[in-house]
C-alpha cells in the first residue's frame, strides 16, 4: 500500500515537467505523506466508485484561466474566450506483433504477420478518412515500424516521435498476477514517464482550435491502458485488467467541457481473425 500512495502522490502532484522532481521529493516527505493520505485521499489523486466527474482534471477548466480581481470575482467575457469549442481525439494504436526472443530493443522488431496487421490498420485508418493532425511514434523498434507501415497509407501526415510514450510497468496492478512482477523501482521510473506523457497528451483543446482534430500515437499495451484508466477517471490499478490485441484501435475523444468519451477500446474488427494476436 505504500508504493501505491507514493505513485497517486507523484499522479497528483506532478505537472509534465516536474513529475520526476515530485518523486524525488517522496521518500524524504513519506511519513507526513502517508498521514495526510489517511486524513484526505482526495489529495492523491484517489477516486472511489462514487466519486464526481472532476472537470478540471486537465487544470484547463476555463475558469481557472483566468485571473480573478482583487474582489476574487471572475469575468465572465474573459472566460468565454478561453472556452475552447473544439473537440480532440486521440487514436491509440498498439503496435503489430513483434520478435520475442529479442533481449534489446532493436532486436524487438515486428514480425512478418505483425507487418500484416500493421499495413491492416493503416488501411482502417485511410478508410476513415478523418483529417488527421499528425501521428506519433513510441520511439522504441515496434512502434516505429508499425508507424512507418501506417504512414505510408497516410502519406500527408507528419510524423513525429516521442520517448515519453515507451513501453514500461505504469502502475502496480490490483490485482497482482503471477506471470508478470517488475521490480518496484519500475513503477518508479515508468510510472513517472508514462504520468508524464498522460498529461502532454490529455487535455482539452486551446481556444484558438477551431476544428475537431485527430491525432494518431502509436505506442503500447501497457501505456494506453494506463492512458484509458486515467483519461476515464477510474482507479489507475486497474489497467491490466483489460487486453488488447496488436495493431488494435482505441479512440478517446475530449470535449470542449472536459468530459471524456471512450469511443473504442482495443477494436481489431478490421484484422482477419487468423491474424489476431496479442502477444
Amino acid at each position: 500500500m505504500r508504493l501505491l500512495r507514493k505513485i497517486k502522490y507523484i499522479i497528483a502532484a506532478g505537472a509534465a515537467g516536474g513529475v520526476l522532481a515530485s518523486y524525488l521529493a517522496v521518500s524524504a516527505a513519506e511519513v507526513a505523506l502517508e498521514e495526510k493520505y489517511r486524513e484526505d485521499p482526495a489529495l492523491f489523486g484517489h477516486q472511489n466508485s462514487r466519486s464526481k466527474w472532476d472537470f478540471n482534471w486537465d487544470r484547463q477548466e476555463p475558469h481557472t484561466l483566468v485571473k480573478p480581481s482583487k474582489s476574487g470575482s471572475v469575468d465572465s467575457e474573459k472566460v468565454e474566450k478561453v472556452k475552447p469549442t473544439a473537440t480532440r481525439n486521440l487514436i491509440l494504436i498498439r503496435h503489430g506483433q513483434y520478435n520475442l526472443k529479442g533481449t534489446k530493443d532493436e532486436e524487438r522488431y515486428l514480425t512478418a504477420l505483425g507487418i500484416e496487421q500493421a499495413d491492416y490498420t493503416g488501411k482502417r485508418l485511410k478508410e476513415l478518412a478523418m483529417p488527421y493532425t499528425s501521428i506519433v511514434q513510441s520511439s522504441m523498434c515496434r512502434a516505429r515500424e508499425t508507424a512507418n507501415v501506417i504512414s505510408g497509407h497516410l502519406p500527408n501526415v507528419p510524423l513525429h516521435t516521442c520517448d515519453l510514450l515507451q513501453e514500461g510497468a505504469p502502475f502496480p496492478p490490483e490485482p497482482p498476477v503471477g506471470h508478470w512482477k517488475p521490480e518496484m523501482h519500475q513503477f518508479y521510473r515508468d510510472g513517472a514517464r508514462i504520468e508524464a506523457a498522460f498529461r502532454k497528451y490529455f487535455h482539452r483543446a486551446e481556444a484558438s482550435q477551431k476544428e475537431d482534430s485527430y491525432e494518431v500515437l502509436v505506442c503500447h499495451a501497457n501505456v494506453i491502458r494506463f492512458f484509458v484508466c486515467r483519461a476515464l477517471q477510474l482507479p489507475p490499478e486497474a489497467w491490466l485488467r483489460m487486453s488488447l490485441h496488436n495493431a488494435s484501435i482505441t479512440w478517446i475523444a475530449i470535449r470542449p467541457s472536459g468530459r471524456v468519451v471512450l469511443r473504442a477500446l482495443g477494436d481489431c474488427g478490421h484484422l482477419p481473425p487468423a491474424k489476431l494476436t496479442t502477444t
